[in-house]
């Protein structure tokens, strides 16, 4: 009986291993730095987009501000990057852009 047992414990031990392995990887975070260089590109006429940055329009929120709003998440906002909205332009932003973007705003809601 015991051994039956361990038998069972080994066979799902290795079925777990297994089965995790083969799982779809968690979707990779955005990179940031990339994220930083598009923003400046892309979203600095509007935006705040970092700390150096002295001017842009009153009517857009700095990335800053965005990162540190309760439930900030972003996935959410990379995938709002990827809908055009009547107040942004057309960025015509790649899944990954979108993605790299909001990896970097997500850096600037963290304590200095």
């Amino acid at each position: 009986m015991a051994r039956n047992a361990l038998r069972v414990a080994a066979a799902l031990g290795a079925a777990l291993t297994i089965s995790t392995g083969s799982m779809p990887e968690a979707r990779a975070a955005g990179d940031a730095e990339n994220g930083k260089n598009l923003a400046q590109r892309w979203c600095a006429s509007c935006h705040v987009v970092s700390s150096e940055q002295r001017q842009a329009s009153v009517a857009a929120p700095t990335f800053a501000s965005i990162a540190r709003r309760p439930g900030f998440d972003a996935d959410k906002l990379a995938f709002f990057l990827l809908d055009p909205h009547p107040k942004m332009p057309n960025m015509s932003l790649t899944r990954r852009e979108a993605s790299d973007l909001a990896a970097y705003i997500a850096t600037l809601g963290k304590p200095e």
